[in-house]
């Protein structure tokens, strides 16, 4: 299968050859088809680079089957992808709270998220996640209750989303973020980087220096897709 542009270009391999190879091998061959038809439907979205690479998608539900995770938040859906994925590793009573200011992009995949017989499991809020979250943190109950998160969203408020998910997500805990290599940019001169994603680099770029110096969590920065920070709350 030949690769869509937003697979080849979330890619941060220097050979394209060698991005296809992994997809083609290890990626493709164990994607539900379901996650396959979500894909393929966001690829003709002139927004598609929003969506989760695959094989970051594949290494999330690696990471959600070893703690065993049951409750999970995500703060960016888009068309869905990460979420049917979270959908179809949790176990049949798990839950997910999906937060996203846009329900249109959310209803794309909704269909498919039905056929797949996992809408049960998802709790969506189309909000704000600054508010959104800031309401959770308002019921104790949900304080510590969360086994992991997803962030893929506005890049400004990563770090104010660290700071509440650190208060929802129990010790032992995954948070994920998505982006975290900017398109390679945040190795690149300034003089270099487009216009169109400086702010953003320079967000990209506070987030890692803050996220290494937090003590809260262990961290592990992944250049699978446009680059991934795994943390693990202690």
């Amino acid at each position: 299968m030949a690769l869509s542009n937003s697979d080849d270009s979330k890619g941060l391999l220097q050979s394209r050859e060698l991005f296809e190879y992994v997809l083609e091998t290890s990626v493709y061959p164990r994607e539900p088809e379901l996650l396959k038809e979500i894909r393929v439907i966001t690829a003709n979205h002139p927004q598609s680079l929003m969506s989760t690479s695959p094989d970051v998608g594949q290494l999330i539900a690696l990471l959600q089957k070893l703690i065993n995770a049951k409750k999970t938040i995500e703060i960016g859906v888009f068309t869905g992808y990460s979420l049917l994925l979270t959908a179809l590793t949790i176990p049949q009573d798990g839950k997910i709270t999906a937060i996203d200011m846009n329900r249109d992009t959310y209803e794309i995949g909704l269909p498919i998220i039905q056929k797949a017989g996992v809408e049960h499991k998802i709790n969506f809020i189309q909000s704000s996640a600054l508010s959104a979250l800031d309401e959770l943190l308002e019921d104790d109950a949900n304080r510590e209750s969360f086994d992991f998160a997803f962030v893929d969203a506005d890049k400004v408020n990563y770090q104010k989303y660290h700071e509440r998910l650190l208060q929802l997500v129990k010790v032992g805990g995954i948070i994920v973020y998505d982006n975290t290599l900017w398109f390679g940019t945040v190795a690149m001169p300034e003089e270099f980087v487009k216009e169109s994603q400086k702010k953003n680099r320079l967000h990209i770029i506070e987030l890692n220096k803050f996220l290494a110096n937090d003590d809260r969590v262990q961290i592990s920065q992944v250049p699978l897709g446009d680059g991934i920070t795994i943390c693990r709350r202690l």
